[in-house]
């Protein structure tokens, strides 16, 4: 199900694209003037316009019947069908979108009708979420903010036995390019007893993927570690943006409310498992003196296998910078290979107790920093808490984000013999309050 590095499509722009060759196919939802929200996939600049193909009659069998599914206006019905709909959609796909298509003939002629411009349609929150669940899996990042709040004991006891979440609002969960307005909310500074309500002053940003499941559990049955790779569906960008003065102030003891519930921002197309096959690894080892994962958290296959190798990038556009004419500013390049839990078993956890997971639910790995500077996840780490001010090539500085300011995530996925492929962007403009 992946084609060999040098396979070619005739949609031309997906040749050599840095995010959407024909060896990547993502999913997601989009609407153009004149068309309703449909479903589609992403093929270089372009994307395939999956009703408009049934229409055309280029789907039969189980292909069709995913096709049906992915075209609507919300992908949940997909997600649902499984991974067995995943690989029949793409295994008919990479035979429409190859440069030797046998439907070529038919396919060429109705290429303004299969084919819409990217730059022309408006990409939509994919799939309708009913629940969202933050983990905090990212183990450098939980060792940097442990350091500024509790330098005696930055990571708890139970961290290295629990895979950590809390449950967020999928309510505010909005799709790349909804800008993002400055929250209010309760804060305590420092030296005060009693707190003051107003605008956040410490606006962050995390780097996170995000995690859809696919067909999920039923209500009272758990999901076996060993089979929680058939209940992830996809993934994409995350930006848990963050108030970080709101979350100082009423995190204890239940964790963070208002601080993070006003936003969270997600990349639009879902890159499926299958896609990400080649760039799966095994799950670093764990230290020395480390705990191994209780029972119900250890898959053999999962620890071989479990793991991906795929880069993630932090870039700034402030205003000025945007006015100078200046390309954004990187802040970090990290990695996935950070997570300290697979994301199976982060599934395997959160269902273990009989919690009902369902198609189109989203998990967040939390922030996943690296060990190094250059490689944080957060301006929360890059200036120590606020100590420490960044300073941008035009010479503007930050200690967290300005209205105006403009977070770029983006991710690839690179290995010696396979096509590199991405995820697109997610982005978010800071709004004053």
């Amino acid at each position: 199900m992946t084609p060999s590095l040098n396979t070619l499509s005739w949609v031309t722009s997906a040749n050599g694209h840095s995010d959407f060759p024909l060896h990547n196919l993502p999913v997601g939802v989009f609407s153009r003037n004149g068309l309703t929200k449909r479903g589609g996939v992403a093929i270089g600049e372009m994307i395939f316009d999956l009703r408009a193909a049934l229409e055309a009659g280029f789907f039969n069998g189980a292909a069709r019947d995913a096709a049906e599914a992915a075209s609507r206006d919300q992908l949940n019905d997909f997600f649902a069908l499984g991974s067995p709909a995943r690989r029949a959609l793409r295994t008919e796909l990479l035979h429409l979108l190859d440069h030797a298509s046998p439907q070529l003939s038919r396919l060429q002629p109705l290429a303004e009708t299969l084919l819409h411009p990217m730059a022309d349609c408006v990409m939509h929150v994919p799939a309708r979420i009913g629940d969202y669940t933050d983990f905090y899996v990212g183990i450098h990042h939980a060792m940097n903010v442990g350091k500024l709040f509790r330098p005696d004991n930055p990571l708890l006891p139970n961290y290295k036995y629990v895979p950590i979440g809390y449950h967020g609002r999928a309510s505010t969960i909005c799709i790349s390019d909804t800008p993002v307005k400055r929250p209010n909310g309760q804060t305590l500074a420092p030296g005060a007893t009693v707190p003051e309500f107003g605008p956040t002053k410490r606006l962050d940003y995390e780097l996170e993927m995000g995690v859809w499941i696919g067909p999920g559990n039923a209500m009272g049955e758990a999901i076996a570690i060993g089979d929680a790779a058939e209940h992830i569906a996809g993934f994409c960008l995350l930006n848990d943006w963050s108030a970080r003065d709101l979350q100082a102030w009423e995190y204890q003891p239940l964790g963070p409310f208002l601080s993070k519930s006003f936003a969270t921002s997600i990349s639009a197309w879902v890159v499926t498992a299958e896609a990400l096959a080649p760039f799966r690894m095994a799950q670093p080892l764990r230290p020395v003196g480390d705990p191994q994962p209780l029972p119900y958290l250890f898959d053999a296959g999962d620890q071989q296998g479990g793991a991906l190798d795929i880069e993630l990038e932090v870039l700034l556009l402030t205003q000025t910078m945007k006015g100078q004419g200046m390309a954004p500013q990187r802040l970090a390049l990290s990695n996935t290979q950070n997570m300290y839990w697979t994301v199976a078993q982060m599934v395997a956890h959160h269902s273990v107790n009989g919690c009902k997971l369902q198609p189109g639910d989203l998990l967040g790995t939390g922030t996943l920093s690296g060990p190094h500077t250059g490689q944080f996840g957060s301006l929360l780490e890059i200036s120590d808490g606020g100590k420490t001010a960044l300073t941008l090539p035009n010479g503007e500085s930050r200690r967290f984000l300005e209205t105006g300011d403009e977070v770029i995530f983006r991710a690839r996925c690179q290995r010696e013999g396979y096509a590199s492929i991405g995820f697109g962007e997610c982005r978010g403009v800071v709004l004053g309050a």
